[in-house]
Order: C-alpha cells, then sequence, then structure tokens
C-alpha cells in the first residue's frame, strides 16, 4: 500500500518553556520511516494519552500513514477522500456564479501556481508549460473545462490521476510548500507582494471550504506562522504628473492618428475628473451634463457660458476580464462601481477646462449606436490595446528621455492619482474628496499622504513659532 509505514520511533514527551522557565505546552516527538513528526499539547496528561495510543499501535503492528504521521486506522471515516485537483475544480466551481470575471481569473491563477506542489512525480508526466497552460486556461474555468482540446484534455487526465490527497495537507511541511510554491514565481523567487496577499488569501478560502465540506478538519493555513510582506499602499509622489505635463501629454495623444483626437477627451476625463479607466470606458452621452453654448446678443456668436462647469453622474464601470472569463463571453464585464452597492451612482464635478474638450468632443464625434461616449474608430468598444498604444506613444513624445525613464504617468491609472492629488492640494476638504473619488475618508488619505504638498513647510513653521513662545 502508497504512503504507510510500519518503521516507527516514538521519543520521550519535550516539555516547552517560556523566558521565564515556565512550562507553556508539552510536545509529543515521533518518526514515521525517516519523517520526524510532532504535536503540542496544553496538559501533560493529554501529551501522555496520544503517546500511549501511538505506541500502542505501532507495537499492535498498525501501519502508519507517511501522510499523516499517524495510524491509518485514525483517519476519520465521515472524512470523505479527494485528490488535489478534484478539489480545485470544486472549488471553482462553488465560486463561479458569485464572483467578478475578473476574480475568477485570480482563483484560476492562485490554484495554477499552487497545483504543482500536490502533484505526484509519475511516468508520462506533461511539461510544467503544458501543465499551468491547461490548468489556468481549461481546468480552473467553469465554462472552459468540458470543451478543452485534446492536448490539453490529456494533461488534465494525467492530473487527474496524479494529484496528492487533500488529506496530504494534514502534514505542516506539505502546507508550507504549498503556500511558498503559490507565492512564488517559475524561477522560484518571491513574487510580488500583491501576488503574494492575493494568492495566500485565495488558497485559504479554498481550505476553508475543504473544512466546510468535511474534507479537513480544520484549515491548515490558518495555523502556520507566516510572515507578512510588507506593503506599500501609498502612490507613488513620482508617477503624479504635473498640469504642464499633462496638457503636454494630451496635446501628444491629440496629435496620434487616426485615434488620437477622440482619445484626447477619453484622457482628459481622467485627468480632470479622476476616473479610473474601466468607468471612463463605459461612459455613455446621458452621463454627461455640461452646459450649452450660449448666444451674444452683441455679436450673435455662441460664447462659453461665464459659469462652464459641468457635471458627471454614473453608476456602472466595465473592467477588461476576457470573453473565457465573462458570462456572455463579451471582453468587458459591465459591474456597479467599486465599493459601492448595485446601482449607486457617483457624481463628479467638471472643471470647465475639461466642458470644453468634452464639448467640442461630442461636435466632432457625436456618440455610437448604443450611446457610447468613448467608442472605437470603427465602432464598439473602444480597444483597450489602442488607449494603451496611445499613451506609450504620447509619453515618448511629450516627456523628456529623464522623465520617460521614471515612472512619471507610466500607466494611465496615474491620470486618476494625478487628479486627487490636485484635488486635495487644492483644499478641497477630504470627505468631498472621497465621495468624488469613490474612496472611503481613510483609504483615500493613506493611499494620497504622499501627494499632499506644502504640509512639511507649515508643520516646520509652526513649530518653529512654538519654540519661540515658550
Amino acid at each position: 500500500m502508497r504512503d504507510v509505514t510500519h518503521n516507527v520511533r516514538i521519543y520521550k514527551i519535550e516539555k516547552r518553556t517560556n523566558a521565564k522557565g515556565k512550562v507553556t505546552s508539552y510536545r509529543v516527538l515521533w518518526q514515521t520511516a525517516s519523517k520526524p513528526w510532532k504535536k503540542s499539547f496544553p496538559r501533560q496528561a493529554q501529551a501522555d494519552t496520544y503517546r500511549s495510543a501511538l505506541l500502542t499501535a505501532a507495537r499492535t503492528g498498525e501501519p502508519f500513514s507517511l501522510l499523516t504521521g499517524e495510524p491509518l486506522s485514525w483517519q476519520r471515516i465521515d472524512m470523505p477522500e479527494m485528490s488535489w485537483y478534484a478539489f480545485a475544480c470544486t472549488f471553482v466551481d462553488m465560486k463561479w456564479s458569485a464572483s467578478s470575471a475578473n476574480y475568477r481569473q485570480d482563483i484560476a491563477r492562485a490554484l495554477t501556481a499552487a497545483t504543482p506542489a500536490m502533484i505526484i512525480d509519475g511516468r508520462g508526466r506533461p511539461a510544467d508549460q503544458d501543465v499551468r497552460r491547461a490548468l489556468k486556461r481549461w481546468a480552473f474555468n467553469t465554462r472552459q473545462r468540458d470543451s478543452a482540446p485534446e492536448d490539453a484534455a490529456a494533461v488534465l487526465r494525467w492530473l487527474a490521476a496524479n494529484t496528492k490527497p487533500l488529506s496530504a495537507l494534514a502534514d505542516p511541511s506539505a502546507v508550507r510548500e504549498l503556500l511558498a510554491v503559490a507565492t512564488s514565481r517559475l524561477d522560484g523567487k518571491r513574487a510580488a507582494t500583491s501576488t503574494v496577499l492575493r494568492n495566500k488569501t485565495i488558497l485559504q478560502t479554498a481550505l476553508d471550504y475543504a473544512v466546510e465540506l468535511k474534507i479537513l478538519s480544520h484549515n491548515p493555513i490558518k495555523a502556520l506562522k507566516w510572515k507578512r510582506p510588507r506593503t506599500a499602499t501609498e502612490v507613488d509622489r513620482r508617477s503624479v504628473v504635473n498640469h504642464a505635463q499633462a496638457r503636454a501629454l494630451l496635446a501628444a495623444v491629440e496629435a496620434r492618428r487616426p485615434s488620437g483626437k477622440r482619445l484626447k477627451a477619453f484622457f482628459a476625463i481622467m485627468y480632470y475628473a479622476g476616473l479610473r479607466p474601466e468607468e471612463a470606458v463605459h461612459l455613455r452621452v446621458h452621463n454627461v451634463t455640461i452646459p450649452p453654448l450660449i448666444q451674444n446678443p452683441e455679436t450673435g456668436q455662441m460664447e462659453e457660458p461665464a459659469d462652464d462647469w459641468g457635471e458627471l453622474i454614473f453608476s456602472e464601470a466595465a473592467p477588461f476580464a476576457g470573453r473565457e472569463w465573462t458570462d456572455d463571453g463579451a471582453l468587458r464585464e459591465v459591474r456597479s462601481l467599486k465599493h459601492r452597492a448595485d446601482g449607486q451612482a457617483r457624481s463628479v464635478p467638471c472643471p470647465p477646462e475639461l466642458t470644453r474638450i468634452l464639448r467640442a468632443h461630442l461636435a466632432e464625434f457625436g456618440d455610437d449606436p448604443d450611446g457610447r461616449l468613448f467608442y472605437g474608430v470603427k465602432g464598439g468598444d473602444l480597444p483597450a490595446i489602442t488607449y494603451r498604444r496611445a499613451w506609450a506613444a504620447a509619453r515618448e513624445q511629450a516627456l523628456t528621455p529623464q522623465e520617460v525613464a521614471l515612472p512619471l504617468a507610466r500607466r494611465i491609472y496615474d491620470l486618476r492619482h494625478a487628479c486627487v492629488s490636485t484635488w486635495l492640494n487644492a483644499g478641497v476638504p477630504a470627505p468631498q474628496v472621497a465621495q468624488w473619488a469613490g474612496h472611503s475618508v481613510d483609504v483615500l488619505l493613506r493611499i494620497y499622504a504622499k501627494c499632499i504638498v506644502g504640509q512639511d513647510e507649515t508643520a516646520r513653521r509652526r513649530i518653529s513659532e512654538a519654540l519661540k513662545e515658550t
């Protein structure tokens, strides 16, 4: 029988003490084959009872599991055995309907990264690249799994027969390996902090589900001592453009052919109104309210009104996800606004500079049959590849080589950061800025703390005045 042994050694109970010499726990130590095991108890009587049970099982010739370290007869009969691959697919299917398209991808990425730690080496093992491709694209996609092509299906059949049972995670070292593999890159180095935290959270949620299904008695990840990596939540001040740089970038976008003129307003709405890209790309004309031109009674000319402020009111966003992950096969998934309930709208002021840009945009391009404010040259959704390429080209043209080498406006999202920073530095109260930006106040101040300028000088002046008084 695989994964069992009769080669067992059981050692004396070890007392664990703290720095003051006080006994804190009693540890039972034993070994199966050449693998050490340990289990701690708060009371000596509990440790004695457990050790005696191990000794009895070893003396009567019971086989011990190499996966749990305990006698095979101790495995709970009410806990069904399930392979890692079968469980991971079950977890994906459970989460599918209630998850956004992008979170579905996050789950697939995390489980794909973790699975190599649960593979049993055997004959016919596919190449690692083929395993990852089959898992990410087919196995961990509820909509796609049954339509995998034969080469991918063959990989998945091999995995179904060659992944460890979930009970293997009773061994703490197996749990550590699972977590280490899931939070590492292909070259073995630790992944980016955001990936580490996301994958660890998803794995922990998955094993919570295993407990719910009574496949595991407890979540082994929660029992690990794990050092959380440091995270930097603040916006990098070096990425925030000033107004002159923003104008130069918008001019460079406008000069690009054939889509530059229509893209200028798209980028401007993020810089002047702080929208996220997935919010801007989904705007309809009815979301925009700008004052009409007025006729000068003396000249008869149409002129901008004295108060040329407008307003944007919207309640949906459309993040890019990919056809394989959305329910309707669309490239984008229409969702409620981030951190807001379904149907809850957000209003943002439209300053005169943006009003003029939007007015010119509507006059030249209007909307498409679906009412989109921004759309492709040939109609339909504005392709992400189009505006990303335009932005990269604009940076090269509008910024100096030294600025291009910096994080300055490297991501389109940095235009939103520049807008929110402008509002805060203009003295707009944080609660108002948070409402416009779609943040809570505490998150807003934490993220943009380094982008509020002038506070150092004010603080120094106040300290100097206080010292003079004393």
